[in-house]
Order: structure tokens, then C-alpha cells, then sequence
């Protein structure tokens, strides 16, 4: 699995005109899901980014994390994340799971969220969306978890 993780002072995702997920104080997961993806490679990404130390302490220093921050997530399925642009113009996508895999790794990628006490607003599977965002900071980290293994 590949995340781009953005620290949001607000996020929203519309879908049709109509929003569909949105958090306040928080993080922005986009979130793409490779073919040889487990519930458990979902199960450590979420733990990974629940308690990444991003939010800033009393200091102004990033020592706490979202738990400790206590914001929530909105999590945004990307496939796209596993375009390969290496050769031609044109990204492959052959690394990237099936719809139907996909699918319901991400709905596990969510729960695991969920059981770790994160606030999780989502966006609309395979829907076209338009993605609103406020980057805090601005901080932006790219997870990927063929390297946190």
C-alpha cells in the first residue's frame, strides 16, 4: 500500500456536487492498494499514520500524534498512486489490485483505522471525486509499505 499523508487543518471530498466525507482538524490519507496487498499490510499502514508524530505540542514541536491530537481522517482511495511513469507517456497501472480486491482491502485499510479510536470519513469508492483540502503547514509524507516492512 502507497499513502500520501497530508496534515489538514479541513478536508472535504465531494462527489456529484454532494459532500460525501469531510473532517475538520486532522489527516488527508490518499491511498493506493497493490496487487499483493493483505488486511495485514492495511493493519500496519493504519497503525503507522494513527501514530506518526505530526501534530505540534504545547512547544510548537511535531511530538504528538493524531491519537494524542485527537483528529480524524479522511481516507481517499487512489489507484493512481501506483502509476508507473518510468517508460512512455502513458502511466501503467499493472501494480495496482483489481477494483474488486482493492475494494475490500481498502474497506479493511478503514476498519483498522477505525478499531485504533481515529475518527474516519471516507470518500466514495471508484467514483470520480473532487478532493478540498487545507494543508497545515504545509506537511505531506508519502508512505509506502514495501519500506516500512
Amino acid at each position: 500500500m502507497r499513502a500520501v499523508v497530508q496534515r489538514v487543518s479541513r478536508a472535504e471530498v465531494r462527489v456529484e456536487g454532494r459532500i460525501v466525507g469531510a473532517i475538520g482538524r486532522g489527516l488527508l490519507v490518499l491511498v493506493g492498494i497493490a496487487r499483493d496487498d493483505t488486511p495485514e499490510t492495511g493493519k500496519v499502514l493504519a497503525e503507522k499514520i494513527a501514530n506518526l508524530r505530526i501534530f505540534d505540542d504545547d512547544q510548537g514541536r511535531m511530538n504528538r500524534s493524531l491519537l494524542e491530537a485527537g483528529g480524524g481522517v479522511l481516507c481517499v482511495s487512489q489507484f493512481t498512486l501506483y502509476g508507473d511513469c518510468r517508460k512512455g507517456r502513458r502511466p501503467s497501472y499493472d501494480r495496482a489490485a483489481s477494483p474488486e480486491a482493492a475494494r475490500s482491502l481498502y474497506e479493511s485499510f478503514v476498519k483498522s483505522l477505525g478499531a485504533l479510536g481515529v475518527k474516519v470519513e471516507t470518500g466514495e469508492f471508484r467514483a470520480m471525486m473532487d478532493v478540498e483540502l487545507v494543508n497545515d503547514g504545509p506537511v505531506t509524507l508519502l508512505l509506502d509499505t514495501e519500506r516500512i516492512f
